[in-house]
This record gives structure tokens, sequence and C-alpha cells, in this order.
């Protein structure tokens, strides 16, 4: 026995003989056996990840060589303290019942046997958010409410068109009338392709009040994109926006499939004097609210349902946490199919707030971005981090006030600490929010209320929001103990309903809660682990989805979609660039395959653009590995190479003096080697965005604007525009 076994009661030791006896061991093999088991649950190492094996399997799979030497490795992934807490400790504890488990029930699967101590238990329940009542009301009810409190306020404004509450909610009401009048039932997917306008506003509201289900299109999509998704969610109604280029096209092939303009819905009803009163639909709190689509691995998008009451919890957190309170205006900035445009959209007139919709290209358009944010009074805004990268950048060269905001909250990316620093640095009073969530969650889950930069070495990702339950769980949904790595997962009324007409990825994904059987609990496939100051850490992913530029991307479609191009043999796609400016890069094979240029055009007419890879290159054959899988890391590593050496036909230096500063300035912005960057080369193939243009255009001291650039395909054509101006012609 071990110098440990001082320490066993009594009975444990004699159990711990008869089952080294029983199995033809020695009873330092059941420790170490036991110790296997704590080790590679605090850690997350397993290399035998089998529910079923039972302790007594455990103890002969450690007695052989390979079990010894499967145990040492995974010692050595415990640091120096943790080595000591297995002497005296949480761990020793944990050990303790390991083996008390192991000497009273040899024969049950050990994975299935618990290790927490009931205290433990409890501490990691309270990590909960908190409990808040939920009313027994919709959103679109909180909102009628303030319809009648302030009819003549402001709810809404865009440009400089603005809505009160009595106008927006009638215009709601006739778009409400309109699909009831249609024969909309409870939950009936209605779909909206319309730009962030006003109108696109009231049709959210108006289908949430017929009781339909809110389904987000952008009118830029294209027409197999547009086609997939009304397919797979089962949708016949369309409420479309003006120049929606793409749709009639999508239409083919779903006949049947009733499109409303929602313009002239409108207008019609206007004219025709319909007074828009409420309909007064009954909406229960378990009906869906809303569809979101993402990315998906099996190369066709995946639609999240969430319900109402999951909906109305997280609009009011937002309200709660970013401290948004009457007469206060929220900008709305995200695209429509991004679900954080929701919140963006509607929490503000949950309180008597105003919604101040900031178009495109005033996003693009750092200055005037900041002169609307000033000039609309906007109090609380919410950005991707390398948004707010350039925006900082912007007001580094040119400072200025922003007297009216106090909450920034940044999500859909890392946020860096070198960020927060530089934002407090410069706004020590307004507050910033790291926010974490999913689609699948009702959007965030976790908020990060910071004031000051925070001592942790990475920004965490917060605390769970009202009425929401985080979990930090091994693969077999066993919590794991404070401060241990795992997979979070969520329980709580934010847990969707699943994924439409999709039950083999519903099912993968939307379990049952271990604990509680009457919850549904959603694995995230993102790992984390709880700081001490209760805040949640983010890790990582476990599978192939990534984020670029604020959207989760799923790999796998991606590529689906990449070999069904005609003449495509095989293909792969990689993540290239940093970890805060991600690119896409995709390697494919085929005699008959087709240029890069055609292959970007045949991906962009199935995939949203933010999808299609910027940098695609023909090859021979992909790179394999020793098992014959895709090499993967070879492609990586191949991706990070200068563009001239992946084999890129006529590469020319730089010739002039312009064009060389353009590219000195191009690699420092895209962070490429300047040495790959030719005078034919182009912005889009290094993976160029509107957020690095926009980096560009404050590089270039603003000679040029985001729509120059968006006309400018190379490095000799930018330069040849800027000796223009520089000349006054």
């Amino acid at each position: 026995m071990t110098n440990d076994a001082a320490s066993f009661p009594e009975d444990l030791v004699d159990g711990i003989l008869r089952i080294a006896e029983e199995t033809g061991v020695t009873p330092e093999t059941l420790h170490l056996a036991a110790q296997f088991r704590v080790i590679g649950w605090v850690v997350g190492f397993a290399e035998h990840p089998s529910r079923d094996e039972s302790w007594r399997e455990l103890v002969l799979r450690t007695g052989t060589d390979a079990g010894r030497a499967e145990a040492e490795r995974a010692r050595q992934r415990l640091g120096a303290r943790e080595r000591e807490e297995l002497r005296s400790g949480r761990l020793a504890g944990y050990l303790h019942t390991a083996l008390r488990h192991l000497v009273e029930r040899p024969d049950e699967p050990h994975r299935r046997c618990g290790l927490l101590p009931p205290e433990e238990l409890a501490a990691l329940d309270a990590l909960a958010g908190p409990v808040r009542p939920l009313p027994d009301r919709r959103f679109h009810e909180l909102f009628e409410d303030r319809v009648r409190l302030h009819p003549e306020a402001v709810a809404a404004e865009q440009g400089e068109r603005a809505w009160t509450y009595a106008e927006l909610n009638a215009r709601a009401n006739q778009v409400a009338w309109s699909l009831l009048r249609g024969g909309l039932c409870g939950e009936d997917r209605v779909a909206v392709v319309s730009e962030r306008t006003l109108e696109w506003l009231a049709a959210v509201l108006g289908v949430f009040k017929a009781g339909g289900c809110y389904l987000p299109l952008e009118p830029q999509f294209p027409a197999a994109r547009i086609a997939a998704v009304l397919r797979r969610s089962d949708c016949r109604r369309i409420l479309a926006g003006p120049q929606v280029p793409h749709l009639d096209e999508a239409l083919c092939e779903l006949p049947g499939t009733e499109v409303t303009e929602l313009v002239q819905l409108l207008e019609a009803a206007d004219a025709a004097g319909q007074s828009g009163e409420d309909p007064g639909v009954a909406v229960t709190g378990g009906q869906l609210a809303y569809i979101y689509f993402t990315s998906g691995s099996t190369g066709e998008p995946k639609g999240a349902m969430c319900e109402h009451a999951g909906f109305l919890n997280h609009l009011l957190a937002k309200v709660e946490d970013l401290g948004v309170g009457e007469g206060d205006v929220v900008a709305q900035t995200a695209p429509q199919c991004f679900d954080i445009s929701l919140w963006q959209l509607v929490s503000a007139l949950l309180v008597g707030g105003r919604t101040h919709i900031v178009e495109q290209d005033v996003l693009l358009d750092v200055p005037r971005f900041l002169e609307t944010l000033d000039r609309a009074g906007v109090q609380v805004v919410q950005l991707v981090p390398s948004y707010l990268d350039v925006l900082l950048a912007t007001l580094a060269e040119n400072p200025r006030e922003l007297p009216t905001l106090h909450c920034v909250s940044v999500t859909g990316e890392a946020l860096k600490k070198e960020l927060v620093e530089r934002w407090f640095a410069a706004f020590p009073g307004v507050r910033l929010v790291n926010a974490y969530g999913l689609t699948e969650t009702s959007d965030d889950t976790n908020h990060e209320v910071m004031s000051r930069v925070p001592h942790e070495r990475s920004v965490p990702i917060g605390r769970p929001i009202r009425n929401v339950r985080v979990h930090i769980v091994d693969e077999w949904l066993e919590p794991v103990p404070l401060g241990s790595a795992g997979e979070i997962v969520f329980s709580g009324v934010c847990v969707g309903r699943g994924y439409v007409n999709d039950e083999e990825r519903t099912r993968a994904a939307f379990v049952r809660h271990p604990r509680r059987p009457d919850e549904r609990l959603y694995r995230s496939g993102d790992f984390g682990r709880w700081l001490p100051s209760k805040s949640l850490e983010y890790l990582g992913r476990r599978d192939s989805q990534v984020k670029v530029n604020g959207f989760r991307i799923e790999i796998g479609e991606i590529e689906n979609r990449l070999v069904q191009v005609p003449g495509v043999r095989d293909g792969a796609v990689v993540v290239a660039g940093s970890a805060g400016r991600p690119q896409l890069v995709a390697y494919y094979t085929g005699a008959d395959a087709p240029s890069a240029d055609e292959l970007g055009a045949r991906l962009a007419a199935v995939l949203p653009g933010y999808m299609v890879p910027r940098r695609r290159y023909r090859i021979e054959a992909l790179p394999l590995t020793d098992n014959g899988k895709t090499d993967r890391k070879a492609l990586t590593a191949r991706a990070a190479v200068p563009e001239e050496a992946d084999g890129t036909d006529g590469f020319e230096e730089p010739a002039t003096p312009t064009e060389q500063r353009v590219a000195r300035l191009w690699s420092e912005v895209l962070r490429v080697p300047v040495e790959s960057v030719g005078r034919h080369s182009g912005f889009s193939e290094f993976g160029g965005t509107s957020l690095s243009a926009l980096r560009l255009v404050v590089a270039l001291d603003r000679v040029v604007t985001v729509k120059d650039l968006a006309g400018i395909a190379t490095v000799a054509e930018l330069a040849g525009l800027l000796d223009r101006r520089a000349a006054g012609s």
C-alpha cells in the first residue's frame, strides 16, 4: 500500500486488500487505478473514454504495462499544487471517494459514480444566475403597456426618420392583422427579408403579435441559401422589403410561398384607414418566438428554435445588466441574421427607451458612426471587438467625447485584455460588458460587467444572467470540480427547443438534464472553467466550428459546398491569420476544377459572403496524415506562407514609391508578410474585410473612403488612385 493509506479508514483498507486479492493485482495498482480515474476527471485526460467500463476493468487495465504508462501520462498533466492536493486537500477527498466506490461497487461503471461531495455540488449549483420572477407576459404585450404609458414618445429612429410608440404599434398591428387575415396560425414561420429599417422593426413586432415565428433573412443572401432556409423551416410566408435581388430565383424551387411587399402592405393599410388595434392573440411562454439559422457541418444550415420565455428573459437581463432605462437610446448595429440583432432592436422598447437603427454605410465610416452615437444620444451600444479596435484607433487620432454613452457591450469574438486596457484608458467612466452566449440558448447567457481592467490573465466571459444555469461537465455530463476545465452546458429557461426539422442534430446537442429529468440541457461544444471570481473563463471549442468576423461557422458546411462545385475532386478549408483576425483559406483539387475566381463566384451563389473563403488555391493533391486523413496542420501551415510561395503566377514587386507604401500598409493592416504583397495582390484574397478596410482608410489618413476601396482590387489600382488624388485630378 502507498503512504497515503495511513489516512484511510480501516474498512476501506480491508476492502482494498479484498479487491486486490480478487483481481490478482497489488493494492498499489488499485490505488493507481483510483488515482488515474480522479486525475483524468480533473484534468480532462481520457484516452479510453468508455462510459461502461467497470471499476474492476479499470483496475485490470491499469495493471498492464500500457495502463501504467497511460496513468503516468495523466499524472504528468498535473501541476505542482494539484500533485500536493493528491496527498491532502480536495483531490485527496476525491481519491478516497473513488476508492470507496471501487471496493463497494467494483462491477459498476466507474464513470457513473460521481466523485463530488454534496457541499461542492451545492457550491456549483450556487453559481447559477440570480433567480428573478419572469412575468407571465410576452415581450410584445409589455411593449403595448409602454405604448399606453407614453404613446407620443419616440420609439425608434433610422437616419432622419422617427416613429413614436403609437406609430410603431399601429404599423406592427397592421402587419399582424394582415398575417391573421391570411390564415396565420400559432408558430407558423414568417420570414422577414428586409434591410434594417423601421419597417423591419414593425414586421418583427407584427409577427410576434400575430403569434407567428420570426425567421430573419438578409436581402443579399444567395438564392440557394434563401431556398434552403425556407425549405428547412417549412416557411410559406414572406414579408419582403424592396430590392431583394435573389428572392424570385429562390422561390422557383418553392411554389406556393406567399410573398407580401412590406412597404406596400403598410401603405395600403394607411390608405384604407385601418386602425391598427392590438390583435390580442394568446401567446404562451413555451411558444416559438423565432428561428435563427447558423452554419451546419453537414452542408445544410441548422435553425435554432427559441421560445418566448427564453427570449423575454434575455431581454430583461440586457435591461438589468446594461442599465437600459426609460428614455435611454440603444443602438441597433448587427446584421439581421446575427441573433444579437434582436435584443438590440427591441430591448429599449420594454422600458420606454428608444432604438436607433444605425445604417450600414454609417457603420463603415467610423467618424460618421461616432458622430451618430453623439448626435443620437446613444447610451448603450454593442460591437464586435475588431470594430472596437478600429473605433479606438480612430479616437486616438481624433479624440472626441461621447457624453451620453454609459455602456458598451462586446461579443462575437474573444475580447483581448489589451483592448480592455485601451478602452478604459480612453473612457474610464464607461462600463464594458463582455457578453457570451449561443443562438441555441436565446442569445447571451453570461455577462462580465467591467468598470476597470480585470485582474485575471484573460478577460472572463462573465457570470450567468438571470434564471440561467451554467454547468461545467465532463464528456459524460458529470460535473467537474470547481476550477477544472470541461464542456460548458446550459439548463433553465434559456435553452431553446432544438433545431427545426433536424432530429439527429437536436438529439446530439439537446439532452435531458441528468439530475433534473424534466429540464432540457444544451451541450455547447465550448470549453471553459469557473474562476475564483465566480466568472467563467472561455477555453475554446471541441469541434470544427470557428468564429470569423463574429459569425459562428462550421468548416464542414463550406467543405461540403466546395466539393459540390463541378470539377472539384476534393477540398478542405482551414483557418489562417491571427486569433483576432482569422481568415478562411480553401484548397481544392481536380484537373477540371475552376479557377480561384470562378470557384469564389460559385461558392458565393450558395453561401453567405462571410462564409466564402477569401483565399482559394488549386493544388495537385491534399496532403495526408499517416492514417490517410487530410493533414489539416500541413494545410494551415501552408496557408501562412506568403502568397507567391503557394504557386501564384505573375507575382510582381510593388514598383513605385506609392505602391510600396500601399503594400507596407496593406501588410500591417492584414498582418501578412510584406514580401507576399505584390502590385497585383488582391485585398480580399488576403482575408480583407470591411473592418480591415476601415483600418486601411485610417492608415491612409482618410484620403480614400471605404466606398472607394470597394471598387479597387489591387495594390497598383489603389496606388494609382492615391497618386491621382495627390495630383489634384
